[in-house]
């Protein structure tokens, strides 16, 4: 009969690192996608979060970063409501991949909403959208400082543009009044596009989109940027407008305005009860993107701030934010309890 020889310790430790290999292989590949992922985009096409979903998209193809194939669905109506109440009613469903903003979080605060924050969960913040105040290229305003006297003197008078009713936009410009004592007229419309139009014809005194969304009224001088919400000027660039660029623009907070910052963050989600495994597959995955030079040519084109965010660190951003922006709501009266 063959007897068996027991190993030694010194054969038993390539088998030992050869098992711990493939277990930690098989770990690695616990989750990942066996058919087409769907990006629900809360924005319609065109807007700031579709561009950010479909530059996503556009890397992970040209890198073949992964295998199955994306479908990009537009649900922006309801200011992104749309979106995340579709998603977070496939409470499992890890092939629905949500791209929004702080909205998510936000929505729920201020109105009746079909979803509760909680029907989704984070799964990256992946860049910074910056906010200015924006006015008319022929305003007479030489500085942030200036718009805010000239509003002193006219109480009430003075038309903020923005997108939507109680969103990013009106919350920055109650913050405004709040930190310089000016009071301004709040005048909502369909989007931030809506908003610049109004602006760019004289139509109303300012507003406070991103950089992307008035570049190119910018650089033909029918708006110009006052100030930035941010604790430091913005890289140096090329200019923009004969010789300013946007590292040319002071902070707001230089210009008297107690806000040191505002930002809206690029946010991914998926819906509550998704298997962990598919979260951590979409972070790795999304921090590859992140990694990549066509995502610093977006950030850079669309005037962001790169910033990658997961885990604990995005829960204590997205419970600061929104604790921050919950005063405002409490202050004015719009929470929905």
């Amino acid at each position: 009969m063959y007897k068996r020889t027991p190993l030694s310790a010194h054969q038993l430790k390539p088998l030992a690192l050869f098992f711990a290999a493939l277990t930690v292989s098989g770990s690695a590949l616990a989750w990942q996608p066996e058919r087409p992922v769907e990006f629900v985009v809360t924005s319609g096409a065109g807007g700031g979060t579709d561009t950010f979903a479909r530059t996503v998209q556009s890397i992970i193809g040209k890198h073949k970063l992964m295998d199955e194939s994306i479908i990009v669905s537009n649900k922006g109506g309801g200011s992104g409501a749309e979106g995340y109440v579709y998603s977070a009613s496939s409470k499992d469903d890890p092939y629905k991949l949500t791209f929004g903003t702080n909205n998510e979080y936000l929505l729920p605060e201020v109105g009746e909403m079909p979803y509760a924050a909680e029907d989704l969960q984070p799964v990256a913040a992946m860049a910074m959208d910056e906010f200015l105040i924006w006015v008319n290229g022929d305003a007479d305003y030489a500085s942030a400082k200036d718009f805010i006297d000239a509003a002193k003197q006219n109480p009430g008078k003075m038309q903020f543009a923005g997108s939507q009713s109680k969103d990013t936009d009106q919350t920055l410009v109650s913050m405004i009044e709040e930190a310089t004592g000016a009071d301004f007229r709040y005048v909502p419309f369909n989007g931030g596009s809506q908003a610049l139009v109004q602006l760019a014809g004289g139509h109303v005194d300012a507003n406070v989109n991103n950089p992307n969304e008035n570049l190119g009224q910018w650089q033909a001088g029918m708006v110009k940027p006052l100030c930035v919400f941010s604790p430091e000027q913005l890289p140096k660039g090329e200019p923009v407008y004969e010789d300013k660029g946007w590292g040319d623009i002071p902070t707001c907070i230089s210009q008297g305005i107690d806000i040191s910052e505002y930002r809206m963050p690029r946010t991914v989600w998926l819906p509550a009860d998704a298997p962990q495994e598919a979260v951590t597959y979409y972070q790795e995955l999304l921090r590859k993107v992140s990694e990549t030079p066509e995502w610093k040519d977006y950030t850079t084109r669309t005037v962001q701030t790169s910033q990658f965010l997961t885990g604990d660190e995005l829960e204590q951003y997205i419970d600061d934010n929104a604790e921050t922006v919950r005063k405002v709501f409490e202050q004015e009266g719009w929470n929905a309890s």
